[in-house]
């Protein structure tokens, strides 16, 4: 597999209006349960999509497949307690990022998130 690096400015902007979007969740949207618990989710595989993007041309649907799978490992962890497991417990930042309790709900958030990413990778190729 031949990975070549490229940057699209379109899709790093997108990325980074995500990544403002998720700062407000978290901050200033953080006591609206819905936004942060669901939406937060939905909004988190599309800033690694628009991110991936920005730098690699991957195959847009193998690329949100990979995403979702790798959402779910991450969720996955969270049962295990696998931040804790590897001493990171005392980390805010990583325990933000590894997540902490396993959430069926947070695997279909991700999935509609990939969802909403299939369509609109649909429509643009259309």
């Amino acid at each position: 597999m031949n990975l070549q690096l490229k940057f699209d400015y379109k899709n790093f902007l997108i990325a980074v209006l995500i990544f403002l979007i998720e700062i407000l969740i978290a901050t200033k949207l953080k006591d609206i349960f819905f936004i942060r618990a669901f939406l937060g989710n939905v909004f988190v595989v599309m800033l690694m999509y628009y991110f991936i993007k920005a730098f690699f041309d991957f195959n847009s649907k193998k690329l949100i497949v990979g995403i979702f799978i790798f959402s779910c490992l991450i969720e996955f962890a969270q049962y295990f307690h696998f931040a804790e497991f590897m001493g990171l417990k005392e980390n805010r930042v990583m325990m933000i990022v590894l997540g902490n309790s396993f959430s069926w709900l947070d695997i279909l958030c991700y999935f509609a998130g990939c969802v909403v990413l299939f369509l609109i990778s649909k429509i643009k190729l259309e």
